[in-house]
């Protein structure tokens, strides 16, 4: 686990400046995760990169096309962490992904190598780079909690309810998640504070950098367009029915995860495939919107334009940009 008391600069090493790369979905994290895993180390006095995942969907085992997780022959012999470490049937847990992927991190530097991080699940990746700590659950109040949310319109009054209580975190939470809804009135049931009080602040746990990917958001959406035409290309509704039969319907968090819902939907024939990208396109691309506005929130990350339409935003031109970020970073955090 990562330190909190210890400054990296006391440790001496650029290399323990960790790297991450954030943005919206389908911007092209993964390869420039790659490209500065490979480019970076020799810069920073790493032996060499290695990649901690930030995506919640890609801790299970078997959901790789619908998670467009990087195949095990395109990862350049660059170690991967937090990918394939959970069952379908497990629930995954920020709190458990914070204590493995930091020890991850710790690992990493104590081979004198260098952390790239990358993923497009916000609260993961603030859980992994910020000081975040996580109150406690009850059970029976979250059993009691769900059950109210299983009702007619119940999400919306749970929903109603947080807006009452704690109007902040209301105005972060999607009104139709009904997990996070629940753990946020868990939270408050149990502490007494609100649950905003909770979510991290803009303050790294240790010295780290973060770069995004900013495309115009017509040629995002035709990224997303494409890419989810080549899931079900490439199998996406067979990987499901595989998944299927390891009991995907009863899991809390994969089943309802966008692109596996819709090919289960396939599979029963209530959507067409036609019909099935239509909505996993459209899904992807709100989920996008919502990724941009939640990081546009935080000052520390760095962006990077990008577009097919101009040289001066390839990426060529990015990788360029994000390897100066870098070491200009080294120097902010004094640890050059």
């Amino acid at each position: 686990m990562i330190d909190r008391e210890t400054p990296t600069a006391r440790l001496g090493a650029e290399r323990n400046l960790i790297v991450a790369l954030v943005g919206p979905t389908a911007s092209g994290k993964s390869d420039l995760a790659l490209d500065l895993a490979q480019l970076l180390p020799q810069e920073m006095g790493a032996k060499q990169g290695e990649l901690v995942s930030a995506d919640a969907l890609q801790l299970y085992r078997g959901m790789d096309i619908g998670t467009a997780k990087t195949p095990l022959n395109e990862r350049r012999g660059i170690p991967h962490h937090q990918i394939d470490v959970l069952d379908i049937s497990d629930e995954a847990s920020v709190a458990a992904y914070q204590k493995y992927a930091r020890a991850d991190i710790a690992q990493i530097h104590a081979r004198s190598n260098l952390t790239v991080v990358a993923g497009g699940s916000g609260l993961y990746q603030r859980a992994l780079l910020d000081h975040l700590d996580f109150p406690g659950t009850d059970m029976e109040l979250r059993s009691r909690l769900e059950e109210e949310s299983r009702s007619p319109g119940g999400v919306e009054q749970l929903f109603a309810r947080l807006e009452e209580l704690d109007p902040l975190s209301a105005s972060r939470i999607d009104a139709h998640n009904a997990r996070r809804i629940i753990r946020a009135l868990e939270v408050i049931e149990l502490t007494g504070k609100p649950f905003s009080s909770s979510m991290p602040q803009y303050v790294y746990a240790a010295p780290a950098v973060m770069i995004a990917l900013r495309w115009p958001l017509e040629e995002l959406d035709q990224r997303i367009w494409l890419r989810t035409q080549v899931m079900f290309e490439q199998g996406l509704v067979e990987e499901t029915r595989e998944l299927d039969k390891q009991g995907l319907r009863a899991a809390k968090t994969a089943a309802k995860a966008t692109g596996y819902a819709q090919a289960l939907a396939v599979i029963d024939g209530e959507l067409t495939t036609e019909q099935a990208i239509d909505s996993v396109a459209l899904a992807t691309r709100q989920l996008a919107r919502r990724q941009i506005k939640w990081l546009r929130r935080d000052p520390r990350i760095v962006w990077i334009d990008r577009s097919s339409r101009d040289t001066s935003m390839s990426a060529e031109a990015a990788l360029s940009l994000a390897r100066e970020t870098v070491l200009r970073s080294c120097s902010l955090f004094d640890i050059a």
